[in-house]
């Protein structure tokens, strides 16, 4: 990689809608060392009520040609995230792709590629690394709090029983519960397993007038672990956030990270209070009452700084390529499984298996 050109370095938003004006504006400008300098969206009187110092660009080649831009950031419609991301490395930029990576795992491949040709970081917004729900389980998992872990079901549920008119509630490609939770999920199960052996799923569209899917349950299958990923529309009540099985006790978390929660409410990041989280983890060994022990506060923006760091030649892009391809991988095979209902392995190459092995930490 060349050496980057400026501290600070001056980010590009592509896309203005939730992702773009909740989570990624908020968190590039919290973090030091990036600085938010051009947004893209047809919204541009709310991003300058919110940013006032940026530029606004109509179009996503007017941001890719500013002059002194550093990497850009795609937070648009998931069927343009190839496209957009293939247009920015070729105009010489890191890039920053909001999960879904792609619609498709060939898509995947082919951006990784042009990163790798013009020699620029390319990386996926995997934010739920950072939450405290995730880092509580997975500090007790590697610690052994419950010896081998045998189980592990993780829920992402909504109670949203009317069919809303937007993008990702349609059946185009890339939309659908499955496309807009899944990343989170399995990017969360290969971030603590690895690659499963075999992936089964089912996936079904259970509300009135549903046109994508709104329901997924989801089994990653390492030899005899068993990982359950579901999310549904549908729950009125949801179930905990993440329940872990193992040899000498069972893990509950009940509630999930409050960031989201936070950023909509209007707490920047650093704020007092950011990433707190109130719910304690249970820890049950068998005997009568479970030890309750504190979660870990989150922080999302621990992604930015530490692609930051990479990219100043200081650190490891902390979601690479090859992670994107497996976690595509992933979602499009859950998808072949529904269709066919049954068991598949993951369509990986030899290669793209020991560049997983040998590009995650």
């Amino acid at each position: 990689m060349s050496a980057p050109p400026r501290w600070p370095l001056r980010v590009g938003l592509v896309g203005y809608g939730f992702a773009g004006r909740t989570f990624h504006a908020p968190l590039i400008n919290a973090t030091p060392g990036l600085e938010l300098a051009a947004v893209c969206s047809r919204q541009r009187d709310a991003v300058l009520h919110d940013w006032p110092q940026v530029t606004v660009t109509p179009t996503p080649d007017a941001l890719f040609t500013l002059p002194d831009l550093d990497m850009v950031v795609i937070a648009t419609p998931n069927t343009t995230h190839a496209d957009l991301a293939i247009a920015a490395l070729r105009a010489g930029l890191h890039v920053v792709v909001d999960k879904p990576f792609t619609t498709t795992l060939e898509q995947a491949r082919a951006v990784a590629r042009v990163a790798r040709k013009q020699g620029r970081f390319l990386s996926v917004f995997q934010n739920r690394r950072w939450d405290s729900d995730f880092l509580g389980i997975r500090n007790l998992i590697t610690t052994g709090q419950v010896g081998r872990v045998t189980e592990l079901e993780s829920r992402m549920d909504r109670f949203r029983p009317l069919v809303r008119e937007r993008w990702r509630e349609t059946d185009a490609a890339g939309s659908g519960l499955w496309f807009d939770l899944g990343p989170h999920m399995a990017d969360q199960a290969l971030h603590l397993f690895g690659l499963p052996d075999l992936v089964q799923a089912s996936l079904a569209s259970l509300r009135d007038n549903a046109r994508g899917d709104d329901w997924a349950q989801i089994l990653l299958i390492y030899g005899e672990r068993r990982v359950s990923l579901h999310c549904s529309l549908l729950a009125a009540w949801a179930g905990p956030r993440f329940v872990v099985q193992g040899t000498h006790g069972t893990i509950v978390k009940r509630h999930a990270d409050q960031q989201e929660n936070q950023l909509r409410a209007g707490m920047r990041p650093g704020d007092p209070g950011w990433g707190d989280d109130p719910d304690d983890m249970l820890v049950f060994d068998g005997t009568d009452t479970p030890r309750a022990l504190p979660a870990p506060p989150g922080d999302q923006r621990i992604y930015y700084a530490m692609l930051r760091d990479a990219i100043m030649g200081r650190g490891h892009n902390p979601v690479p390529p090859i992670q994107a391809v497996a976690l595509m991988a992933v979602m499009e095979t859950c998808v072949e499984s529904s269709r066919r209902q049954m068991a598949l392995p993951l369509p990986l190459t030899e290669q793209e298996r020991q560049d997983w092995l040998q590009g995650t930490p």
